[in-house]
């Protein structure tokens, strides 16, 4: 028997379209860095890129369980003296929503260089409306 290796350039990416709304953050970035990774195809391979394009909306309507809204932290540093910025979830969420999301997902892919790769096909909008129509993205019930 043979290991067939798919070369990334002839791989086959499809579009999914995922409802945030009223999922929970957690199980809904686990699902959507699977797709990211090429996790759910028969040619998955960890070195390469061969994952899909997932496009997310409702990112606003997200759910955060227990007391988390409040309690979780979000910080991040501008290099300077004194630049250290610490933040709510809640905060976060009124601000730019389509961060929480994106850093939960960030935080599920490997910590290399296909990192970056990965969030490239991650396509994240606070409300319903998105310009991905033309690539006509599958719904993905998650």
């Amino acid at each position: 028997m043979k290991t067939t290796v798919v070369n990334p350039k002839n791989i086959e990416r499809k579009w999914f379209l995922v409802d945030a709304e009223g999922k929970a953050l957690g199980r809904l970035a686990v699902a959507i860095a699977d797709i990211l990774r090429g996790k759910n195809k028969p040619e998955y391979n960890p070195a390469h890129n061969n994952g899909d394009y997932v496009v997310v909306i409702n990112a606003d309507k997200v759910m955060l369980t227990g007391k988390k809204m409040d309690q979780k932290m979000y910080y991040r540093h501008s290099k300077y003296a004194g630049g250290f910025k610490e933040e709510t979830a809640k905060e976060l969420m009124a601000r730019k929503p389509e961060m929480i999301l994106t850093k939960a997902v960030s935080g599920m892919l490997p910590k290399n260089k296909l990192r970056d790769d990965f969030l490239d096909n991650l396509k994240v909008y606070a409300g319903t409306e998105h310009p991905h129509e033309a690539q006509q993205p599958i719904n993905l019930d998650l």
